[in-house]
């Protein structure tokens, strides 16, 4: 079993108001003894698209000293964190990312946003590749708001590589696209289900349009945790990591009847293909 939690908290552009909220919240996880702590696509910086300006300067000294705070206190801690920021890029734009820390305080590395809406394209550079970490001894992937929404492949590259955990931070959106939700929704839970692992998606705390919720998704695509729309509050559960066998990433005959059929049908009636 592992404890993760996901931080659905407000966000603003302004740098110091963020870094208080991510310690806030930083502090309930580690009170709730949760083992990994997720927070919103670029929680440090403000999205650049809507909540930040998109052509700002990246703060580099704010946020090296921010990043190196945070994963202070999780080595203090003994709590592991993927946390939403930006990264400067050499191209000018900062990389839209996530920093991956483990519960000793190493900064084990970042996931740079590779696929980019139109809009994120104005304010950001797109990375390249997908990896996976170990935390509290589980393998986990990241993907990043749209890119893990709209493309399946993203996910799976985290999978192939052996992750049973995708941590998904959003920031998913103050404009009224509000008939996008059950969308969103079915998407978190697909790349869940097709893959055979658990999906956290965690979005901010938006307001007056949230086009999706924080939720924790099982392997079998069912909805395990969830936070309420528009709300701040940090969801945390207790997860099986055993569950997350890959069996229809993997095309395993025999692992992915067990979770299509259950007890509905016996093996002997399969038997012979396997």
């Amino acid at each position: 079993m592992l404890r993760i939690a996901l931080a659905q908290c407000h966000q603003t552009a302004d740098f110091d108001a963020n870094a208080a909220t991510i310690f806030r919240f930083l502090d309930r996880a580690i009170a709730a003894q949760a083992q990994i702590v997720c927070f919103p696509e670029a929680q440090t910086v403000g999205y650049r698209v809507d909540i930040s300006d998109p052509r700002a300067p990246c703060p580099v000294a704010q946020l090296d000293k921010l990043h190196a705070e945070v994963a202070h206190r999780c080595g203090d801690a003994r709590i592991a964190c993927v946390l939403g920021t930006e990264i400067p890029s050499p191209v000018g734009k900062p990389y839209n990312s996530a920093l991956i820390i483990d519960e000793s305080g190493q900064i084990l590395g970042t996931h740079h946003k590779t696929r980019l809406t139109p809009l994120d394209a104005v304010a950001y550079a797109p990375g390249r590749g997908f990896e996976t970490w170990t935390l509290c001894g589980v393998t986990i992937g990241v993907v990043i708001c749209y890119e893990g929404f709209r493309y399946a492949e993203t996910t799976a590259a985290c999978v192939e590589q052996g992750a049973q955990l995708v941590f998904h931070p959003q920031n998913n959106t103050t404009r009224p696209n509000d008939w996008k939700i059950p969308i969103h929704h079915a998407m978190a839970i697909t790349r869940a289900a097709e893959n055979t692992v658990w999906f956290a998606s965690c979005n901010a705390r938006l307001d007056p349009h949230q086009n999706c919720q924080t939720m924790i998704v099982a392997p079998d695509g069912r909805i395990h945790a969830s936070a309420e729309i528009k709300r701040e509050e940090l969801v945390v559960a207790d997860i099986d990591i055993s569950k997350a066998t890959r069996a229809m990433h993997r095309y395993d005959m025999a692992d992915s009847a067990a979770l299509l059929f259950a007890d509905t049908v016996d093996r002997d009636e399969y038997e012979e293909i396997l």
